[in-house]
């Protein structure tokens, strides 16, 4: 027997059946229609994020993503496009994408469980955190891009200004 074939042996929990747990224990809403898929709402301070985790058999890998409402008008594509690419600069787990099909901004990330590695709740936790996160952080300066026609560098670092105390 192979070491890959042993670590598959003790592979005992769809990683999907994890995120469902995690979404049960904190209580978010979610929809499991597929086996390998399932759909969270987490109520954030600026929106409501639709998180995904979809397992892909074929590459081991975890696939999420998290949406938020801001559908981006095709003049706006660039700029948020631009946005983007500046965010993506200053993130260290995930990324931010523009998903064409539906003009959506996403944040992406996937967990590889490659040769039997297997989901646990922390990972999946962190992920999820780091998502909503991401999301809160720059939420709005995609907002400053799309409806307040803010150039992407300023909308950047107004969503980078950190205030500290109370007046």
């Amino acid at each position: 027997m192979s070491l890959t074939e042993t670590f598959a042996d003790q592979r005992s929990e769809h990683p999907v059946d994890v995120v469902e747990r995690l979404a049960a224990h904190n209580d978010w809403a979610f929809d499991r229609a597929e086996n390998d898929e399932i759909a969270i709402l987490v109520s954030g301070e600026w929106a409501n994020y639709d998180i995904a985790f979809t397992w892909i058999p074929d590459i081991e890998s975890l696939h999420v993503s998290c949406s938020f409402d801001l559908k981006t008008p095709e003049r706006k594509r660039a700029a948020i496009a631009e946005l983007t690419q500046l965010i993506n600069e200053q993130l260290w787990i995930g990324h931010f994408d523009l998903w064409s099909p539906q003009n959506l901004v996403m944040f992406r990330h996937s967990l590889c469980l490659a040769g039997g590695a297997t989901a646990s709740d922390a990972q999946c936790g962190a992920v999820v955190k780091a998502a909503v996160t991401a999301c809160e952080t720059f939420y709005q300066a995609f907002q400053f891009v799309v409806w307040a026609d803010r150039e992407p560098r300023e909308a950047i670092a107004f969503a980078s200004f950190e205030t500290r105390g109370s007046a």
